[in-house]
């Protein structure tokens, strides 16, 4: 099976540095790049022309909401999917399954779902939602079952612990009914994700660990007789050789200061999200390790996550080591590549000109070899 790209939309701005992301207290920010609708549609049109499926949207209170932002794109697009990510606390199953109806009708099926439980207790409390992390995954559970029973064409009735609903329907059902990408480490996220995710996203571990998750997904998905794909998020730092592309992480590693990185690990320690935990203790907030003292497993460096939650490695290397590492992941099972890197417009060209070429030699890209033309004349020059 051939790799599927996407690309990330900055909503909390963008900027030569690390930009700060906390998922519980808020943080100054980094951003040096206003997140206006401007250069997010700068973002999503290089996105879209570089050969990339589509673009996850971030949501939370740090970044603008996922849903308005995309919607605006949808005009200034022709082909680029949006993988929206929103949190199932904070809507009504009925209405998120209808926003997603319509989204895809006016999109023309360009709608992806990003299902977000929530790790962070000061987070989700912003929000009005009070349930401790465990009901939170039971309470996602339910949810999707009342969406997909409510694009069934039938008024679907539910009677839950967290959610009830009588006759919930939309006006058509969405055609077709968008993938539901699904992340959690947990053991209370773990059967969630094997009976309602189409896709099964992780955070970028080193592939043994990667490989140990995905089986348990997959092994109770299998028993449930469902077949879900397997995704990774990364960021990226990609040059013509792996002397520059280091050399750009050593810059990102000199311009975090060790107050901002202290503060950061503080309030990420704080997170409930075991995959949140997971991420921290691949770099332990070692910021005295150097740049390559943070590289956890060849070309992969865990230096983003000393200051930014959620996903917090990067693939780091020449563009032939940036699909080696790449080559190896789909070799355990991950078929589908979430990426990202600061800044965002820049960055997505230097992985779109130099791996994506690199990954269609290698027979990754089964039907679409064909890189933009542009890509192609800028690649070659």
């Amino acid at each position: 099976m051939s790799v599927t790209l996407h690309w990330f939309l900055p909503t909390s701005g963008d900027g030569r540095n690390v930009v700060e992301r906390f998922h519980a207290e808020r943080a100054e920010s980094s951003a040096r790049r206003a997140p206006d609708i401007d250069y997010l549609a700068q973002v999503a049109r290089a996105a879209e022309q570089l050969g990339f499926t589509g673009v996850l949207t971030p949501t939370g209170t740090f970044c603008e909401d996922a849903w308005l932002v995309t919607a605006a794109l949808i005009r200034e697009t022709r082909t680029l999917k949006f993988l929206v990510a929103f949190r199932p606390g904070v809507i009504s199953p009925t209405l998120a399954a209808q926003m997603a109806s319509t989204y895809q009708r006016i999109s023309g099926g360009r709608l992806l779902l990003n299902v977000v439980t929530g790790g962070d207790s000061v987070e989700q409390e912003r929000f009005g939602d009070f349930h401790d992390h465990d009901s939170r995954y039971a309470r996602t559970d339910e949810f999707l079952t009342v969406v997909r029973g409510a694009w069934s064409g039938e008024p679907f009735s539910f009677d839950g612990d967290h959610i009830t609903v009588v006759g919930a329907t939309t006006v058509a059902a969405p055609d077709p009914i968008p993938s539901v990408y699904f992340g959690g480490s947990s053991d209370a996220a773990i059967p969630v994700a094997a009976r309602h995710a189409d896709v099964y996203l992780t955070w970028g571990e080193p592939p043994a660990q990667v490989a140990e998750k995905i089986a348990k997904v997959r092994a109770q998905a299998e028993a449930l007789g469902r077949t879900p794909r397997f995704g990774i998020r990364l960021h990226t730092i990609s040059r013509d050789t792996s002397e520059a592309a280091w050399a750009e992480a050593q810059r990102l590693l000199d311009a975090l200061d060790p107050t901002q990185v202290a503060e950061a690990q503080a309030q990420l320690a704080k997170s409930q999200s075991v995959g949140q935990q997971r991420m921290l203790e691949l770099h332990q907030g070692a910021l005295d390790k150097g740049v390559r003292g943070l590289e956890v497993y060849p070309n992969l460096w865990a230096g983003i996550g000393l200051v930014r939650g959620g996903a917090g490695t990067a693939l780091v290397g020449s563009h032939a080591e940036v699909a080696d590492l790449i080559e190896e992941y789909h070799g355990i099972g991950i078929t589908e590549f979430v990426l990202s890197g600061y800044p965002h417009l820049e960055e997505a060209y230097w992985f779109g000109e130099g791996v994506r070429p690199e990954l269609a030699r290698r027979g990754l890209l089964a039907g679409q070899e064909t890189a933009p033309a542009s890509t192609l004349r800028i690649a070659a020059s």
